[in-house]
């Protein structure tokens, strides 16, 4: 087995076990009593309700995290140096999570006030009402993402290279596409890995490739990495993310709300509002997103195809976009061929392997259809 294949399997089945534990131990906390005790604490501390529901939060979370605390330390620093994937100190690990920790609190606060505000205001429509806030929310986050939140993280720089910077500025004004930014940021204190992104909405669309990247591939690989990412702008997959994303958020929520109404009976609650038994709802939101992961990364996985085919057609290079792929997949120690049901569940991005094919097939297509039309063109 090669080292692809076993560090693949080992990351799916850490993840899976990490999954399955964190509902447990959520369950758990309901049915040994450690919910009621948590808010028993927290009730002596204080009497606002919203103080109250945070603490308890803050308190199951800490706990929970406690105890998850091996597998996640396994899987982010053990298994990343074993396969020689990190360019991290044990010291950095700590801090870049606790970094990591202290922004989710931060942006997660008001999306938790808000949830529970909805629930205690609006009763059995709370669904309903959070998730009009979460998308107000979600777009938000991502204008702001490329400008407050991804530079806590890393620092980012224009490209080193004039020469690729001027083709870039090419490529995106002959597709009359409007981005704010192309840079590179310093990927490389964390990772071998290899990436590139598109994030940002409005004035903030930005693309940013990381140094991993841009020190290891030739100028044209780079330039149909550019490509394919100009093709989710294209393609406007953001905003047709934030769409679907708004529509499964409103499905899943009320299938949520029917599931935790039935549980809060069953455990005797007061009423779906009672903060012990909270984490029967987040245990409802697990089970349910799992259910609905296959959905979410075949819609993935069909950007991902417009974005390669994209690439392909405005470069007119599918040689140094494969090349690219290829590079990328065993720079990140990816699985070439995974199983199909493997990857039908859990990737969001099709396998090297279904890619190429994908654009070896797109190729053919355009070449026919040209040589049927020689005045035509891709």
């Amino acid at each position: 087995m090669t080292d692809a294949k076993k560090y693949n399997r080992i990351k799916i089945i850490l993840s899976i076990t990490g999954s399955a534990l964190s509902m447990m131990l959520l369950w758990l906390s309901v049915q040994t009593g450690v919910s009621n005790q948590i808010y028993a604490a927290v009730s002596q501390w204080t009497t606002n309700i919203y103080l109250q529901f945070l603490l308890f939060s803050l308190l199951l979370g800490f706990i929970t995290g406690i105890l998850l605390f091996p597998l996640n330390f396994y899987s982010g620093y053990i298994l990343e140096h074993r396969f020689n994937l990190s360019n991290q100190t044990f010291l950095r690990w700590i801090l870049e999570g606790l970094k990591g920790t202290a922004v989710s609190l931060v942006i997660m606060a008001p999306v938790a006030l808000g949830f529970y505000y909805f629930l205690r205001t609006t009763g059995p429509l709370w669904w309903l009402w959070f998730t009009c806030f979460m998308v107000v929310f979600s777009v938000l986050l991502s204008t702001l993402f490329p400008l407050v939140i991804f530079p806590i993280f890393y620092k980012q720089k224009p490209l080193d290279d004039e020469g690729l910077t001027d083709s870039i500025v090419q490529l995106v004004t002959k597709e009359k596409l409007r981005i704010s930014k192309v840079a590179q940021f310093d990927m490389s204190k964390d990772t071998k890995k290899g990436n590139a992104m598109f994030t940002g909405l409005g004035k903030t669309k930005r693309i940013l490739l990381g140094d991993t990247l841009v020190t290891n591939y030739t100028n044209s690989e780079i330039l149909t990495v550019i490509a394919h990412e100009l093709g989710h702008f294209r393609h406007k997959h953001i905003i047709k993310n934030v769409v679907t994303g708004t529509l499964n958020s409103f499905i899943t929520l009320y299938l949520v709300s029917v599931l935790y109404q039935w549980l809060v009976g069953i455990y005797h609650y007061d009423g779906i509002t009672a903060i012990p038994a909270l984490p029967l709802l987040m245990v409802c939101a697990g089970i349910i997103g799992v259910l609905q992961s296959p959905l979410h990364n075949a819609i993935s996985r069909s950007f991902e195809y417009q974005a390669d085919k994209y690439a392909v057609k405005i470069t007119g290079d599918e040689e140094s976009f494969k090349s690219a792929l290829t590079k990328l997949n065993e720079q990140n120690l990816g699985d070439k061929d995974p199983h199909p049901f493997i990857e039908w569940f859990s990737y969001s991005h099709p396998s090297i392997k279904n890619r190429i094919a994908a654009i070896d097939a797109f190729v053919q297509t355009q070449e026919k259809q040209l040589s049927n039309n020689p005045e035509g063109q891709w």
